[in-house]
C-alpha cells in the first residue's frame, strides 16, 4: 500500500501535466485563431474590401479569319500552324491565270469602248454635215418650185388667150388642145415641185434627229468620262483586283491557327482557311459574380496572372468594359426555368482586361488560357 501511493501521485501528476498541456495548446491556439482573425480584418479593411477577384478569367484576343476573296485553285502554301507572320506576310498563292484571262478580255472591251466612243463622234460630224446638205436640198427644191409656179402661170395665161380666141376661129383645136396640155402638165410640175421641198424638209428632218440622237450620246463627254468607257474601265480595275487577290496576306501580326487548305486544293470565294491570333494583342475576359461589380468601374487598374507561369509572372492591366449580356444569357441555348421552382443562380457578367503589350511581349498568352483577376477598386 506505501508502494501504491506514489504510484497514484506520478499518475495524477502526468494527467494534470497533459490537461496543463493541452490548456495551453488550446490557449495558443484561440491566440493564433484571434491573431490570424484580426490580421484578416485589418487586411480587409485596409486593403481586401478595395479588391475584387475571380478565378474564372481565359485569355481571349480579336483573332483575324483569313478567307479568300476569289475562288480558285492553291498552288503554294507558304506557312504552316504556330507560325509567326507580320502584317503583309504572303500566306497562299491562288492561280492566276483565270484571273490574267479576265484582265485581257477586259483591256479588250475598253479599247472597243474607246472605239465607239471615237466613233460616235465623228458620226456627229458626218450627221451635221447631212443636216447642211438637206438645207441645200430644200434650197434647191423651192427653186424648183418658183419655175414650176412661173411655167404653170405662162401656161395658164397662154391658155385663157385661146380660150377667148376660140370663138372667134381664130385659134384651131389642135393649138387650143395642145396649151390645154401645157397648162395640165404646168400645173403637175408644180405640185412634183412643192412634193419635192416637203420630201427635203422631212430629210433634213431625219437628219437633225439622228444628229441630236447621236450628239446625245457624245454631248459634256470625253473619252475618259463617257459611261460606256468608264464601265469598261471598271470591268477592267475589277479584273486587275481580282489578280491581285490571287496572292492572300496576313492582315494582321500573329500566330497561324488552324490552317485549313493545301496545296492543290480549290478553296472557294468566303470560305476560312486560317486564323491569325495577334498575341501580342490579347485581352482577358474575366467572368465576376454580380455582387462584386458594384463598384468596378471602367479603367481601374487589374492584376492578372496566368496559370502558364504562375504567381511570379504579373501582367498589369485595365478594366476596358462590361459585356451586354451574363454568360448564360448569351449562350447558345440559355438556360430556362420550366419546372416552377425558383432557385436564384448567381449570374456572372464578363468584364473584358486589357493588358500590358510590354509584358505581352516578355510573356506570351494564348487564347483560352486560364488567368486569375484583381480589381483594384481603389485605383478608379
Amino acid at each position: 500500500m506505501a508502494d501504491a501511493a506514489p504510484e497514484f501521485t506520478a499518475d495524477s501528476s502526468a494527467a494534470a501535466s497533459r490537461t496543463q498541456t493541452r490548456k495551453t495548446w488550446l490557449v495558443r491556439l484561440v491566440l493564433v485563431v484571434a491573431v490570424a482573425a484580426l490580421v484578416y480584418g485589418l487586411w480587409y479593411l485596409l486593403i481586401g474590401r478595395h479588391h475584387v477577384g475571380t478565378d474564372n478569367a481565359y485569355v481571349n484576343a480579336e483573332m483575324a479569319q483569313v478567307t479568300p476573296l476569289i475562288s480558285a485553285q492553291a498552288i503554294e502554301v507558304a506557312v504552316s500552324d504556330t507560325q509567326m507572320v507580320k502584317r503583309g506576310d504572303v500566306l497562299v498563292r491562288l492561280d492566276p491565270t483565270n484571273a490574267r484571262i479576265a484582265i485581257a478580255q477586259a483591256q479588250a472591251d475598253l479599247a472597243e469602248a474607246r472605239r465607239r466612243f471615237r466613233q460616235t463622234s465623228a458620226t456627229s460630224t458626218a450627221l451635221s454635215a447631212q443636216v447642211t446638205a438637206r438645207g441645200a436640198d430644200i434650197a434647191r427644191a423651192q427653186s424648183q418650185v418658183a419655175a414650176a409656179q412661173a411655167d404653170f402661170d405662162k401656161a395658164r395665161v397662154d391658155l385663157q388667150r385661146r380660150e377667148a380666141l376660140a370663138p372667134a376661129g381664130a385659134v384651131s383645136g389642135d393649138e387650143l388642145t395642145s396649151a390645154r396640155k401645157s397648162y395640165i402638165a404646168a400645173r403637175a410640175a408644180v405640185e412634183v415641185a412643192r412634193a419635192g421641198v416637203a420630201q427635203a424638209q422631212a430629210s433634213r428632218g431625219a437628219a437633225s434627229g439622228e444628229l441630236a440622237a447621236n450628239d446625245a450620246l457624245v454631248r459634256d463627254s470625253t473619252i475618259d468620262t463617257d459611261p460606256a468607257v468608264q464601265a469598261a474601265q471598271a470591268r477592267l480595275d475589277n479584273a486587275k483586283l481580282d489578280l491581285d487577290r490571287a496572292v492572300i496576306r496576313a492582315p494582321i501580326d500573329g500566330v497561324v491557327t488552324r490552317r485549313q487548305v493545301q496545296v492543290g486544293q480549290r478553296v472557294a470565294q468566303g470560305a476560312p482557311i486560317m486564323t491569325i491570333v495577334p498575341v501580342g494583342k490579347v485581352y482577358v475576359d474575366a467572368n465576376f459574380k454580380e455582387r462584386q461589380l458594384r463598384n468596378v468601374k471602367i479603367g481601374m487598374p487589374a492584376r492578372v496572372t496566368a496559370d502558364i507561369y504562375g504567381g511570379d509572372v504579373v501582367y498589369h492591366g485595365r478594366v476596358a468594359g462590361f459585356s451586354g449580356g451574363t454568360g448564360s444569357s448569351l449562350s447558345l441555348i440559355p438556360a430556362q426555368n420550366a419546372t416552377g421552382n425558383w432557385i436564384k443562380v448567381v449570374q456572372r457578367l464578363p468584364v473584358r482586361i486589357t493588358l500590358d503589350p510590354k509584358e505581352l511581349a516578355a510573356h506570351p498568352l494564348r487564347v483560352g488560357l486560364s488567368t486569375e483577376v484583381e480589381i483594384d477598386l481603389s485605383g478608379g
